[in-house]
């Protein structure tokens, strides 16, 4: 069985999407990387604007990965074209530092880039969320935007607010993404399975050892 692969949100460069191909409702796309994928082997997974994909083929700095309906309906590539810039991180190994926060591939859902003002050094981006993932986000929580480890600086209902500083911004696209732009998000893995857990405990309090509010506050879930 293989194991769950997961990635940490630090971008290691940026590549260049050179060709798409339609296959029935899914499509092959062809990405050529700034850096070498010397250790890339093909069936290895790469994350690319935060989604995990599995490399195809590989021909130097060029790989290429298919995508599902269901990937296409889910993230941005249903609005990509040949030219476009995509950030790029190989998977975690075991021996790697975790720099960033634990980062699935799994995209949750699709942002929109409302506002970006510059303040000082840093660059404040705003990006629309729908509730469905807005209930995750928590003030100074993890997020994963376009596969970009980022903390929240603020959030509601419907959107949430980053900052990026020089380094980040010249490293990943999200430093020259205009406003309307879609951004793919996932949101942190804890509240997904604090989430779970509290509705997993609902109608077990007889249960003295269910996981319920008074637990997790215990504990400093909550």
């Amino acid at each position: 069985m293989r194991a769950k692969t997961m990635f940490t949100g630090i971008i290691e460069g940026l590549g260049t999407l050179a060709a798409i191909q339609s296959a029935g409702r899914g499509r092959r796309l062809a990405i050529e990387s700034d850096f070498a994928l010397d250790d890339v082997r093909i069936g290895d997974s790469i994350a690319v604007n935060g989604a995990c994909l599995t490399a195809v083929t590989i021909t130097g700095r060029r790989f290429e990965v298919d995508l599902s309906p269901e990937s296409l309906a889910t993230t941005t590539f249903g609005d990509a074209r040949s030219g476009d810039r995509l950030n790029l991180e190989r998977a975690l190994r075991l021996s790697d530092r975790l720099d960033g926060h634990l980062v699935s591939g799994h995209v949750d859902g699709i942002g929109v880039i409302l506002s970006r003002e510059r303040r000082d050094n840093a660059l404040l981006i705003r990006v629309s969320a729908p509730h469905a993932l807005t209930r995750y986000m928590v003030h100074k929580g993890s997020i994963a935007l376009d596969g970009v480890s980022l903390t929240i600086n603020r959030c509601d209902d419907t959107s949430l607010d980053v900052s990026i500083i020089p380094h980040t911004a010249s490293l990943t696209t999200i430093g020259f993404k205009p406003i309307g732009s879609r951004i793919n998000i996932e949101t942190d893995l804890i509240g997904k399975y604090v989430e779970r857990f509290s509705t997993s405990a609902r109608g077990a309090s007889d249960n003295p050892s269910a996981v319920d509010r008074d637990f997790l506050i215990k504990t400093g879930f909550l």
